[in-house]
């Protein structure tokens, strides 16, 4: 009985812990400042459940966007399972620029977290370059880009999507951006596929 109380609580627990992350990515993209309070409310919990999970804003923002980085990250090897590596690699970056976009309008409040936690570097960054690295190497094992592609090298070309807004014509130029960067890691590969191969993954 005692377990079974027990799982309850740890599963009711994370079902709260679930919801304020999701309220909080909405309410924070409208507004950098909106009290935990009004968070809180919106997501059915007092201000006690909040604070045991997040005791501070700063470390509520910093987990979301780990939270999200997380869920992109992931897709990677989902990708890879159900796709041809070109395929996989390529709809992955449409997953990142709608994450990007999407994510715009947290950029505020992440800045200000990070600048209160002395400046550490954004969260996810380490599930982000693993992410890219089994897609790469993926790509390379069968010859569908170029070959000594780095994580490095493929982050500094996509950087630009951090810099498009979210409406119609961002979407587009993300499209064009993505198009650009697939077609150069392309070229040179011992075994490319014909144009087109990866159609299917435009964001």
């Amino acid at each position: 009985m005692r377990a079974e109380r027990d799982a309850r609580l740890r599963s009711d627990a994370a079902a709260n812990r679930e919801r304020i992350l999701e309220v909080a990515l909405a309410e924070l993209t409208r507004s950098a400042d909106v009290p935990l309070s009004t968070i809180a409310k919106k997501a059915g919990v007092g201000q006690g459940t909040l604070y045991r999970n997040f005791p501070s804003r700063e470390a509520l923002v910093l987990e979301i966007y780990r939270h999200e980085m997380r869920q992109v990250a992931d897709t990677a090897a989902e990708l890879l399972r159900t796709r041809a590596p070109d395929q996989a690699l390529r709809e992955w970056m449409g997953h990142l620029a709608r994450f990007a976009m999407a994510k715009a309008g947290l950029a505020d409040a992440l800045h200000k977290a990070i600048s209160a936690s002395c400046g550490q570097e954004k969260p996810g960054h380490g599930q982000m370059t693993e992410a890219v690295a089994i897609l790469l190497r993926a790509n390379e094992e069968v010859g569908t880009i170029r070959p000594g592609v780095t994580t490095d090298d493929f982050l500094l070309a996509i950087a630009g999507l951090w810099q498009i807004g979210p409406d119609a014509n961002g979407q587009a130029r993300a499209r064009r951006l993505l198009d650009l960067v697939m077609d150069g890691l392309r070229t040179g590969a011992p075994g490319a596929a014909g144009p087109g191969a990866a159609a299917g993954g435009a964001s």
